[in-house]
């Protein structure tokens, strides 16, 4: 069984996500740019002038929500293309969103 990492690299206290249900969806901020690094993701916040990476997988993630989606989408997702345990894709998918909401890179509709 292969774990799975995010990786978001910038020094930040994060703060808990919001209770999300499945139904939450949840976009890219319009305050920041990205691009692909060879299957990695580099992102800038326009408003503090920071740069953010992402492994592959958070990349994938980072992908999906350039439009709405809800957490469920997201999960279904990723399960469907990742050998990854639902708990274990739980506890890293929120804390990832954590660390987003926290930088101000994605918000909750």
């Amino acid at each position: 069984m292969h774990a799975i990492l995010f990786l978001l690299i910038a020094r930040s206290e994060c703060t808990p996500v919001q209770l999300l249900s499945d139904q939450t969806r949840i976009v890219a901020t319009k305050d920041q740019v990205s691009c692909d690094l060879a299957g990695e993701a580099a992102i800038l916040n326009l408003k503090n002038g920071v740069y953010y990476g992402l492994d592959p997988v958070g990349a994938r993630i980072w992908n999906l929500i350039q439009e709405p989606k809800t957490l469920a989408q997201i999960r279904e997702t990723i399960l469907a293309e990742y050998d990854v345990e639902p708990d274990r894709l739980n506890a890293d998918l929120h804390s990832l969103l954590a660390q987003l909401a926290d930088q101000q890179l994605i918000e909750f509709l």
